[in-house]
This record gives C-alpha cells, structure tokens and sequence, in this order.
C-alpha cells in the first residue's frame, strides 16, 4: 500500500519522520529540520499557492518523504563509515588487547574530553543557575518572560555546541540542526512550545550534571595521568641521582621515625612496570566514560524520535 501524496507540510515532516523509522534520533532531527527548512523557503518564494500546490510542484526536485529518508540514511552510513577511525588489528592474547587502546585515536580524545569537562561544566552550571534564578525571581515582571525565553534558547544552542564536542571527542553522532522552529505559528505558541518540550529541561538538567561529572572527570584524568607518569620517570630519576646526572634533595623527601625513605633500585622495574599499566588503563578508562557520557548526551540533549 502506497503512501498518501501529503497534502501540506506537516503531512510530509510527518511522513519522513515514519520513512525513517528506527533511525539515530539524530539524524532524524537534521532531516527534518532540512526538509522543513527547505518546504517553507519554497512557500516563501511561491506567494499566493497552498501548501499542496508547492508540494506537488517541487515533488521532483525534492523528493517524496520515502526517498528523501533513503537518501538521509545511506548518506549517513557513507559519512560514518568515512568518519570511523581504521579498525584495529584483533588482539588474541588479553594482554595484547589491553596495550591495544594505545592505538586507539578515541581513547585519548576522551582523556581530553574529560580535562576539558571541568571548563564546560563551571560555564554549563554556572549559567543555568544564573540562568533560573533570574527567570524565576523576575517571573512576577514582565521583563521575566523575556529573559525566560533568551534563556531557554540560549540553552538550546549550547546544547548544539556540546553536541558537537561530543561527537567529535567521543564519537557519539549528536544533531548538527536544531529543532525547526514554526514560524508561521504565533508566537505565545512557539513560546508555549519551548516552555512544554521535555527536551528543554531535560538539558537543563544535563547542564547541571556536567559539572559533578566534570569534577570527577577533570580528577581521574589528572590524578590518573600524572601518577602513571611520575611511576615512569621515578626509576629514571633514580638511576640519574646514582650517576650524578640528577640531584635530588632528600631533605624534602618522604622521612619514617627520622630515617630517609628511598625505594630501593630493586623496586624501580616494578614501578615503571606498574606506571606502564596505569597508564594504559587510564586510556581504558577515558574511553569507558567517554562512552558512558556519549550516552547521556544523547539521552538528555537530543529529542525523542516518537
């Protein structure tokens, strides 16, 4: 059974988003906010001609809702593809698949993702709270419902801008095209709209979150990097002081009941062997979070595709 030719522009926004059916949320909500981009430019330029009659006339260049989310779907697939990074060579021993996320391009982006948090989280939270308090203590104003509204889409156009953080640093495929918005509808609508939409204050919260999780992250990554680092160096260190390449001052060293603590040269192969293992498992473990927060991102910042 055939699909009804849409007879207006939400018919046919509607009829793409079932062509596409289980797609990534993501992709649905660039393809729509194209396909709706593109119908009401064609309305603008048509002056005088139902929805239809635009629909119809442009039915061959654009594409009906079935083809146009065929074209979305294997055009994805192709940038995807294209975007994966090389696959690794399979590892059979557990000790080889361990060291193998050295080579891993996404493991370090997400260490640095995880530094980066921090900033990102200080800016998220310290302007959704502004960004309440404001719109809350000047609600029995007139002047809070601007601020409301400025506050709200401002929330949605950081959400883009942390969308795209995360799908370059953690490769989780986020909207490039924010959510259409109706401006052939009245505006206390539109507004009214904003206010309803689960997505808005499920990025508020997503907002708030990012800071606890960017302390978390920002500490892991630090603590977690500079300790592996410091288990390598320490035996190089130690062998420079023997030769007289390196002088240390034990006098700000570790002391126990007045005597110096030095770990013995025995102990340095098994710290840099140790140094070595942790770094590899704070790679392990950025790529762990960097899918975990890949996950929430889309779960909170990205709307429903139902």
């Amino acid at each position: 059974m055939s699909t009804p030719i849409p007879r207006s522009i939400a018919e046919y926004v509607e009829q793409l988003r079932a062509a596409l059916g289980n797609a990534d949320p993501a992709l649905i909500q660039d393809a729509l906010y194209d396909a709706e981009e593109h119908l009401r430019g064609e309305m603008h330029d048509n002056p005088g001609k139902s929805e239809g009659e635009v629909l119809a006339k442009i039915a061959g260049s654009y594409g009906a809702p079935e083809e146009v989310a065929e074209i979305y779907v294997d055009k994805e697939a192709k940038v995807q593809e294209a975007l994966r990074p090389p696959p690794q060579r399979r590892r059979r021993t557990a000790l080889g698949r361990f060291f193998a996320v050295g080579s891993d391009p996404r493991a370090y982006a997400a260490l640095f993702y995880m530094v980066l948090s921090l900033a990102t989280g200080i800016a998220y939270f310290v302007f959704t709270v502004v960004g309440v308090s404001l719109s809350m203590s000047l609600a029995i104003l007139v002047i809070g419902i601007p601020i409301a509204i400025i506050f709200l889409g401002t929330a949605r156009v950081l959400s883009l801008v942390e969308g795209r953080l995360v799908e370059v640093m953690l490769g989780e495929r986020m909207p490039r095209r924010p959510i259409y918005a109706q401006r052939n509808m009245p505006l206390k609508t539109r507004v009214w709209g904003m206010f309803t939409d689960p997505r808005t204050w499920s990025t508020l919260l997503y907002f708030v979150l990012k800071l606890p999780l960017g302390i978390i992250y920002f500490t892991l990554a630090i603590t977690g990097t500079v300790l592996s680092l410091a288990f390598i160096t320490a035996p190089l260190a130690h062998v420079g002081w023997m030769l007289g390449i390196v002088r240390i001052d034990w006098a700000t060293h570790v002391h126990f009941n007045d005597t110096l603590v030095v770990p013995p040269i025995i102990a340095d192969p098994l710290m840099f062997v140790c140094g070595i293992a942790m770094l590899f498992g704070m790679l392990h473990l950025a790529r762990g979070i960097g899918k975990f927060q890949g996950a929430l991102a889309k779960n909170l910042l990205v709307k429903s595709a139902g």
